[in-house]
């Protein structure tokens, strides 16, 4: 044979190589949702891929068994090409024998670097940049290659199906995604463009549904507003203008004896109307549904679905009202910043190392905003009000203060016993810039200037709607 029989021989080997590598690199690295979209799309390889994937083993026998004839048969092509070539070249300035060795040395560098650079190293990139196309167009290839060697890989894959069962190991890919999976996959796109981070962060909310629990969407108890059946006319007129929400409860003198509910709709129609309102009225007075505190949002808008209402009563375990929530309370903490106006916010952010922090601000959306990890002892509170209290082991009163996980918890304002804001400011701020203990005059006109978007807030959230 020649020596350009030899190298053409050893060039295609290469290309064989490079062939089996693309095509185990690719189906390795496919995205089965990719795929499944463009079977949908009408591409028969696609179908082919998929159902290769489904049942690897014959797939990568038949890679390894192709990878090692033509390593085999790439060594003693070049040996035979190259070899006695670079010894001719050597024996000219060295021995013969010494000659030999070199020159089969550098035939074997030679086959080698070819090889690992043709037929691996850039193939295993261009598969790995594209590898649903790549394996798309490696399919119906491999699939005449696995027909081809059937009788030998039915033999290897019984062998090792056989080892792999005896140690345990799945003998099929399973494609189980998670929600983590999803999460990661959506924070890519977000860094790259693809969805803007108000998208990201709706995503991330219908995930972190089932870690949250009604309390941390509901209106809470101080905040209901509520009829008697002993309310007159001008008292249910005062309060519908005074709240913004669709639905109020009916209470037999305290929250405590809900009787029902009444929608805000329902009251303006019969007050346009001039006609006798009656809150003993069954058919302007409906049955309200009561449901523990420690649903999640998840159970209460399945609850939702399946009992068609839209609201619902929050009761704690001794059997007390602790706040009424709604589908809309549920779907705006879903929607988060597509519906919330800046004056609604719960954490302002004064600079690039201090926020104004809402009490009622869930944790979840506080460690998300400050990209926190983790928070001691999560299980024991739901708010920033509530990690206040645990963590200074009182009730917070305006000026109380803590370090923790390298930021500053300072409470500025306080409303009967309950935390309403909280400065946090990182603690490499306060030490760079020094900065003078914050004035009881300061802590006033913070919360001064933001009772009035506090007043807003609250009375949007009235009754809920």
């Amino acid at each position: 044979m020649s020596v350009y029989t030899q190298v053409l021989l050893l060039i295609l080997l290469i290309i064989a190589n490079a062939f089996l590598a693309a095509s185990e690199i690719s189906f390795a690295g496919v995205r089965r949702t990719r795929l499944e979209a463009l079977r949908e799309e009408g591409y028969s390889s696609a179908r082919l891929v998929l159902e290769t994937a489904d049942k690897p083993g014959k797939f990568f026998s038949v890679i390894q068994i192709g990878i090692n004839m033509v390593a085999i048969l790439g060594g003693i092509v070049g040996e035979s090409a190259f070899t006695p070539l670079f010894s001719w070249c050597f024996e000219k300035v060295m021995p013969a024998d010494l000659a030999g060795q070199v020159g089969f040395f550098c035939s074997f560098m030679t086959v080698t670097l070819s090889f690992v650079i043709f037929s691996d190293l850039i193939p295993k990139r261009v598969s790995l940049n594209n590898p649903e196309r790549v394996a798309m167009a490696c399919a119906r290839p491999m699939r005449v290659l696995i027909f081809l060697f059937r009788p030998l890989v039915f033999v290897l894959e019984l062998i090792s199906s056989t080892i792999m069962k005896l140690c345990g190991l799945a003998t099929e890919r399973r494609d189980n995604i998670t929600g983590d999976d999803i999460l990661a996959t959506v924070s890519a796109a977000a860094a790259s463009g693809v969805i803007d981070s108000s998208e990201q962060a709706v995503i991330e909310n219908v995930f972190d549904l089932e870690n949250r629990t009604v309390t941390a969407a509901m209106t809470a108890r101080e905040s209901i507003v509520y009829f008697t059946p002993e309310d007159t006319v001008e008292e249910i007129r005062e309060k519908i203008s005074e709240s913004t929400g669709n639905f109020f409860l009916v209470a037999d003198g305290d929250l405590d004896h809900v009787t029902g509910y009444v929608e805000n709709r329902d009251l303006i129609l019969q007050l346009m109307k001039g006609e006798k309102i009656s809150l003993k009225d069954s058919g302007l007075v409906h049955p309200v549904q009561f449901i523990p505190d420690s649903l999640t949002l998840s159970e209460i808008l399945d609850n939702f679905q399946k009992t068609s209402t839209e609201i619902a009563t929050v009761l704690n375990e001794y059997g007390l009202v602790v706040g009424v929530i709604t589908l809309q309370d549920v779907m705006s903490t879903v929607m988060s910043d597509l519906v919330i106006t800046p004056d609604e916010a719960q954490i302002l952010s004064k600079n690039e190392n201090s926020w104004v922090v809402d009490g009622a601000t869930p944790t979840i959306d506080f460690m998300r905003e400050l990209e926190i990890d983790e928070m001691p002892e999560s299980q024991a509170y739901e708010t920033i009000a509530g990690f206040a209290m645990y963590m200074l082991r009182k009730i917070p009163k305006r000026g109380d203060s803590f370090d923790w996980n390298g930021f500053r918890f300072e409470v500025i304002s306080v409303q009967q016993n309950k935390t309403d804001q909280v400065l946090v400011t990182r603690l490499s701020a306060l030490k760079n810039n020094k900065p003078q203990k914050v004035s009881s005059s300061n802590a006033q006109s913070t919360a001064l200037a933001s009772s009035t978007k506090d007043g807003a807030k609250d009375s949007s959230k009235q009754p809920v709607a």
